[in-house]
């Protein structure tokens, strides 16, 4: 992440590590409304072409006043392909398979097992995956669905395909930025942010009928602040601070955004939106909760959880007797 993050903190990493988490957590739930209102009169794909070279235009600005370097050809070609799995890739097939006809709940759903294929990456890469992480995930993952179940889980083939090709396409980006050799994080995120929104700018204007045709007279001004909003806030801030995650917390960790972020969503749909609550929400809440202490503290919950089950088990025998 760039070093006006590290300067802006307060001192030390668990102070860094929780503002980055709170960015993630909060900036990303709502841009799931943003989007919604930027593609009311933007298309799609074009829209997140113009975001990331837009954002990263902005980055390498940061970056070169900073004094930092160019990439060198090696760092070109790891930011391509970063850029290209998470930028490109991961938010195309997100707009087709909603083009081909995947339902929103089932769209919410498969893209929380992002954090799993990443520990997946992980843990073959040689880095140990807690199980205490893994059982985080799952009942993130649980909670998560159960948000969705108001949505439509309808699909098609095509659908299904790239509705799960989203998020596999975004943890292959997310530990390939882990591993790669990369140059400094504000020029990094420079290069990924531009490549990738230059690769997803031409996909549209070859392949989106939208794009083609489009004239600046039809973006209306909310469309045109929702865009404002995601590449100030949603890229530039917060996929700043999820790189930052990546680096410095676990997988389990940085990616457990994915199942937070509905949570956040829920609040903006029924504060903007005039969405209602249904009862699964209460059961949801809690899943996700405990998915996080799970994840963020593992083998102190599990000796808690099993510290009051012996005392019940204790208590129900002393009744018994």
């Amino acid at each position: 992440m760039p070093s006006i993050f590290n300067r802006f903190s307060p001192q030390g990493q668990s102070w860094r590590l929780a503002l980055a988490l709170l960015i993630v957590y909060l900036v990303w739930g709502t841009t799931y409304y943003a989007l919604a209102v930027a593609m009311q009169t933007l298309p799609p794909v074009l829209m997140n072409g113009a975001r990331f070279v837009a954002a990263g235009l902005a980055m390498l600005a940061i970056a070169r006043w900073q004094g930092l370097a160019w990439p060198t050809a090696v760092q070109w070609r790891a930011s391509a392909l970063i850029g290209g799995l998470m930028a490109f890739a991961a938010m195309a097939l997100v707009v087709l398979a909603q083009k081909a006809g995947i339902g929103s709940g089932l769209m919410a759903t498969v893209v929380t097992t992002m954090p799993m294929w990443l520990a997946l990456w992980t843990r073959w890469g040689g880095e140990r995956v807690p199980l205490t992480s893994w059982l985080g995930l799952v009942l993130g993952a649980a909670g998560a669905m159960l948000l969705a179940l108001e949505g439509d889980f309808s699909t098609t083939l095509l659908g299904t395909l790239c509705a799960f090709g989203a998020p596999l396409a975004w943890s292959l980006g997310s530990y390939a930025s882990r591993k790669l050799a990369l140059p400094p994080p504000a020029m990094a995120s420079a290069a990924q942010w531009l490549l990738g929104g230059l690769m997803c700018t031409l996909a549209a204007l070859l392949f989106e009928p939208d794009a083609r045709a489009f004239q600046w007279a039809q973006v209306s001004a909310a469309s045109a602040l929702a865009w404002l909003y995601l590449v100030v806030m949603g890229t530039m801030v917060t996929l700043n601070a999820y790189l930052w995650l990546l680096k410095n917390t676990s997988a389990a960790l940085a990616g457990s955004y994915s199942f937070v972020n509905p949570v956040v969503a829920l609040a903006v749909g029924v504060w903007l939106g005039g969405e209602r609550l249904t009862g699964w929400v209460f059961i949801a809440l809690p899943l996700i909760g405990v998915a996080l202490a799970l994840i963020l503290y593992g083998r102190p919950v599990m000796d808690g959880a099993a510290t009051l089950w012996r005392r019940f088990s204790a208590g129900r025998r002393a009744t018994s007797g």
